[in-house]
């Protein structure tokens, strides 16, 4: 059976204008982890060191990787929609450091090297099943590294594995496409559950201001240091 999902990716690329030239800040390249402009925190929740290699899970129109870009680091981002890499191509063409790939964004991960830092922003680790990508992604992260998901929050009883409706124009049905919804502390034990330390998931509210109402869910976990597991083991 043939692969819809990228050009149901595709279609949803059609329906997205390009990011702002700038934000209100005036910056050329910035970070947003929520669905709402200027607003929530940056690549910070990365805890980057200089230089650091870094796999953005469903890059899109490659806002954010541009970013980490600019800041000096080697800032790898896959996607599932030519389309999608298309429109980062064009817009990020003169940004060095950049790499865009298409295809699978597990496959991907399971050929890099050891990396400092993973996120995902309403990316591929929504629409993947996490008993699929917390372990892989555990597993390229250095000891000390970092993953970043963010997604929309649950809706109360709408928990697990939920079909999300992508508008493909007035003359077609929409393409179908599965995510993964599960309360907050869902999410913490999961990750902890695969290894994962220093956990967090939090929604973030909307912003106080604008009629959109729908806060963002952050979620983060750090790989262990090998001389923290040393310690348990030896505890």
């Amino acid at each position: 059976m043939t692969d819809a999902r990228p050009a149901a990716w595709d279609s949803y690329a059609r329906t997205k204008p390009q990011r702002r030239r700038t934000n209100a800040k005036g910056e050329t390249t910035w970070f947003n982890w929520t669905q709402h402009p200027d607003h929530g925190p940056g690549a910070e929740l990365l805890s980057l060191p200089p230089g650091g290699r870094v796999v953005d899970l469903g890059c899109g129109s490659g806002g954010n990787l541009a970013h980490l870009a600019e800041l000096g680091m080697c800032a790898m981002g896959v996607d599932l929609s030519p389309a999608q890499l298309a429109k980062a191509g064009e817009r990020w063409s003169g940004v060095r450091g950049m790499e865009l790939h298409q295809g699978e964004a597990l496959d991907f991960l399971a050929r890099q090297e050891p990396l400092d830092a993973i996120y995902s922003v309403f990316g591929a680790a929504y629409f993947t099943d996490p008993r699929l990508t917390l372990p892989a992604v555990f597993d390229r992260l250095k000891p000390g590294g970092v993953f970043v998901m963010s997604q929309h929050p649950a809706v109360d009883g709408c928990h697990g594995c939920q079909a999300s409706y992508i508008p493909r124009g007035p003359d077609e049905d929409p393409a179908i496409v599965k995510r993964w919804d599960y309360p907050s502390e869902t999410w913490a034990l999961t990750l902890e559950q695969f290894g994962f330390e220093d956990v967090t998931a939090t929604v973030l509210p909307a912003p106080a201001t604008g009629s959109r109402r729908i806060g963002t869910l952050l979620v983060r976990g750090v790989r262990p240091t090998i001389a923290r597991r040393e310690e348990s083991t030896s505890a």
